[in-house]
Order: structure tokens, then sequence, then C-alpha cells
């Protein structure tokens, strides 16, 4: 039974009993049952609020999700060289997040978050570019670098 129907029940019950309104018991009786009504009705209208944005999120949800599969290609592998389940590197056919075997990698740390990445010689050479973990703005500029800048990094890479 719904909340509405019990609280209809419970009113016509109190109108059968034919309290009388004039003593101080019968009013509090009565005005707690209009009180009650009210909840009820405040209930209800809750209810369907709440029912609304719950489907309202279900669809957002679904349609997120898509988004999701059409930026991210959640997609299973379906190369023939790797035994991978989802989101493999040799399958991936983003041409900007790959690098050739001959390019040159270097490691740059971002100051503002200390994430470290891994560009190649043309993302240098564009001058900047915003850090995919915090989108602080990155920029290069070794003009100014001399050769023993260049040799003292070199030294320090092959002492790791």
């Amino acid at each position: 039974m719904k909340l509405t129907e019990k609280m209809s029940y419970l009113m016509g019950l109190i109108d059968g009993l034919d309290i009388d309104n004039s003593t101080k018991e019968g009013k509090a009786l009565l005005q707690m049952a209009d009180v009650m009504q009210e909840m009820v009705m405040y209930v209800e209208d809750l209810q369907s609020q709440v029912d609304e944005l719950t489907e309202l999120c279900d669809i957002l949800d679904e349609d997120l999700g898509s988004v999701e599969e059409d930026i991210y290609d959640f997609d299973e592998c379906d190369c023939d060289d790797c035994d991978c389940d989802d989101d493999c590197d040799c399958c991936d056919d983003d041409d900007d997040f790959e690098f050739d075997d001959d390019d040159e990698l270097y490691e740059v740390t971002c100051p503002s978050c200390g994430d470290t990445i891994l560009l190649d010689e043309s993302i240098i050479d564009e001058g900047s570019m915003n850090c995919p973990n915090c989108d602080e703005l990155l920029e290069f500029d070794y003009n100014d670098l001399t050769i023993e800048d260049f040799e003292d990094s070199a030294e320090a890479s092959e002492e790791e």
C-alpha cells in the first residue's frame, strides 16, 4: 500500500470517529492529521522529483559511456600481434602519441605537478605544449643552452 493510500485510509478512520473539534484533544488530533497529509504530499512530490532525476542520471550515464567509447576507443584488440584485451599500444590508431623507434626521446618534468613526459624532437621544436596531467603550459627554448649543458645532461643519463 502506498503512502497516499495509507493516509487516505487514516483520514477515513478519523472522519468515521466523529471527533469533536471543540475539545483540545480533538483539535490536536485533527491538526496532526492535516500536518501528516501535507507531509505525505510533500514526500510524494519529492519521490517524483527523485524518480525524474534518477532517470536523467541514467540517460546521462549512458551518453557519457558512449562518448567515452568514442574518445578512448575501449574496443578489444583486433590485431594478431598480441594477446591483449583492451587499450593495447600496438593497436592504437592515434599517431599523435606514437614515436618511431628511430626518434630520439627527451624526458621533460613538469615544474607544477612533477609529471615526467617523454617527447620527441618534433614536439620540442614546436616550442611549447600543455602538460597532459595538469594542463600547465610547458615552453621549450634550448637556443640559450651551451654544448656543456648537453654534455652534462648526457653524462647524467649515462650514470642512471
